[in-house]
C-alpha cells in the first residue's frame, strides 16, 4: 500500500463553499454575472458540504497504462492538499481486487473508495452507500450516462455507485492483410467476417479469439455473439431463461463455423494476454481487444503500429453488440468520510481534471459520460477514433433482465463461454450445447 505524500497544510482549506440564503443569492443575482463558485451551488443537486480535514483511503485495480494512474495520483493529490485530508491510493492487481473488496466489506473496515467493475454493485449493494446525489448531478452535468454502465451501478432503482469509464474492446486488424484480398473496410456483418477470415486462415493468417475461462478477453466476445443472433439468456423478468431458442442456436451454429474456418485453433488454451502477443508477433490478422495492441506496437515503434486499424464488433440479424468493463466508484457503508468521498469524486470528474486523464489512455478507456465524445481526444490520432462509440453498443451479462447476482454467477461459471467452446470442439453438438447451458442457467435462476 502507498499512502501519497501531502504537503503541510497552511491553514484548513476546503473546495466546498457555504451555502447562500436564497433572498441574498437573488440580490446577488440581479446585481452581478454568476461567479463559478456561486453556480456550482446553485445548479448542483445539493450543496457540497463543508470539510473539516482528515484521512480518506482508496483502493482500485492498477492501470495497464501507468500514465493515468500517474495523473490519477496528481489529481488525488492535489484535492487533498486543497482540503487538508491525507490521502492513501492503493493500487491492486485486477485479479485481487474482488477478494479484498469482499474481505473488507464482511469485516466492516477499510477502503472509504472502492473501485469496482463490471455488474460488481449488485454485488456488493448491502456494503455501498446510496450515492444518488452525485451520479445524478454528474449525469446531467456532463450529457448523460451510457445505458450498459447505468445498469451496472443502480441495483433496484438505487445508485450504489458512481459511473467513471469504460474500457472498450474493438476488433483490431491489420488493414494492409486485409486490403491485400481487396477488403478496405472491416466487414459488418458476421456473413462477411465469415468469409474474409477464411481467405486470411487460408494464407496463414487466422483470427484470434479465446474460448478458455479468462479473465474478461472470451466472454466479451462470446455474448456479444449470442446477442447479435437474438440470443438471451433470460426474459425481462430476470428469472425465466430463455437461451434454448433457434437464435441462441443460430448464433452456436455460426461460431462453430467461425472456429473451423478462421480462428487459429491453439485459442482454446489462450489466456488474457494471449492474443496480444500473437498479433504482434504477426501471428493472426484480427482479433477483439482493448487499444493496448496498438499502444504498445507504438510504445515500442514497431512496424506493423502504421497497418493496425480498429471497428466495432460485426452485426447479426439482431444488431451490433459489445460487452464492455466498466469501472465506478462505491463508497463503503462503514466510511466516517462519505462527504470527503463524494466532494472528491466530483473533483475527479469535474472537466478540467477528467480532460486530462482521458487522453493518457491512448483510447484504452472511454469516459461514462456522453459529452466526452466531442473531446479533443478523439481528433489526435484517427486509427482509435473507432473507440469512441463504442459504448452506445454495450450490453451487459443477464440480458434479457437485469446485470444482477444470477447474472454474475452465470458469467462467473462461465456458461455462455463453455456453450461455444463445447460446441466448437465437438464435445456437444449444437443442439446438445445450447440446451445444457440452457439447464446450467436455470440452476442458477431457479434455485
Amino acid at each position: 500500500m502507498k499512502e501519497l505524500p501531502v504537503e503541510d497544510s497552511r491553514q484548513e482549506k476546503s473546495s466546498a463553499h457555504p451555502e447562500v440564503p436564497r433572498r441574498d443569492f437573488i440580490k446577488i443575482a440581479g446585481a452581478t454575472v454568476l461567479s463559478p463558485i456561486l453556480a456550482e451551488i446553485f445548479t448542483s443537486r445539493t450543496a457540497p458540504a463543508i470539510l473539516k480535514g482528515g484521512k480518506l483511503y482508496i483502493l482500485q485495480q492498477g492501470s495497464v497504462v501507468p500514465a493515468t494512474d500517474e495523473e490519477l495520483k496528481k489529481q488525488i493529490e492535489e484535492w487533498g492538499k486543497q482540503n487538508n485530508y491525507q490521502i492513501t491510493l492503493e493500487t491492486i492487481n485486477g485479479n485481487d481486487l474482488q477478494p479484498k473488496t469482499t474481505a473488507v466489506i464482511q469485516s466492516g473496515t477499510g477502503p472509504d473508495i472502492i473501485q469496482l467493475l463490471h455488474n460488481w454493485p449488485h454485488l456488493y449493494a448491502n456494503g455501498c452507500i446510496d450515492v444518488e446525489d452525485i451520479s445524478e448531478e454528474l449525469g446531467e452535468k456532463f450529457g448523460g450516462y451510457y445505458e450498459q454502465i447505468i445498469g451496472h451501478c443502480k441495483v433496484e432503482g438505487r445508485w450504489k455507485a458512481v459511473p467513471y469509464c469504460f474500457a472498450n474492446n474493438a476488433q483490431t486488424y491489420r488493414a494492409d492483410w486485409f486490403e491485400e484480398i481487396g477488403v478496405k473496410e472491416f466487414p459488418d456483418t458476421w456473413e462477411e467476417y465469415h468469409r474474409v477470415g477464411k481467405i486470411l486462415k487460408g494464407q496463414g493468417r487466422p483470427f484470434g479469439q479465446t474460448f478458455g475461462h479468462t479473465y474478461v478477453d472470451g466472454y466479451s466476445i462470446h455474448y456479444p455473439y449470442l446477442w447479435s443472433f437474438g440470443g438471451k439468456e433470460v426474459e425481462a423478468d430476470g428469472k425465466t431463461v430463455a437461451l434454448d431458442s433457434p437464435e441462441t442456436l443460430q448464433a452456436v451454429e455460426m461460431v462453430v463455423q467461425l472456429w473451423k474456418d478462421c480462428y487459429d485453433e491453439t485459442g482454446l488454451s489462450w489466456e488474457d494476454t494471449s492474443n496480444n502477443r500473437a498479433f504482434l508477433a504477426e501471428q493472426i490478422s484480427c482479433t477483439l481487444n482493448a487499444a493496448s495492441i496498438y499502444a504498445v506496437a507504438r510504445r515500442d515503434n514497431l512496424e506493423i503500429a502504421s497497418k493496425i486499424r480498429h471497428a466495432a464488433n460485426p452485426r447479426g440479424p439482431a444488431g451490433r453488440f459489445h460487452f464492455h468493463n466498466t469501472f465506478e466508484y462505491a463508497i463503503m457503508k462503514y466510511s466516517k468520510q462519505a462527504d470527503a468521498a463524494k466532494d472528491l469524486l466530483r473533483w475527479l470528474m469535474a472537466r478540467e481534471n477528467f480532460s486530462k486523464w482521458l487522453p493518457l489512455s491512448q483510447g484504452l478507456f472511454t469516459a461514462a459520460t456522453k459529452i466526452y465524445e466531442k473531446d479533443p481526444l478523439w481528433e489526435q490520432d484517427p486509427v482509435i477514433l473507432p473507440y469512441r462509440d463504442l459504448a452506445r453498443y454495450g450490453r451487459s451479462p443477464g440480458y434479457a433482465g437485469p446485470p444482477n447476482r444470477k447474472a454474475s454467477e452465470a458469467l462467473s461459471k462461465y456458461i455462455i463461454t463453455d456453450m461455444f467452446a463445447f460446441a466448437i470442439q465437438g464435445l456437444k453438438s449444437p443442439q446438445e450445447a445450447v440446451k445444457w447451458a440452457a439447464a446450467e442457467l436455470r440452476y442458477v435462476y431457479e434455485k
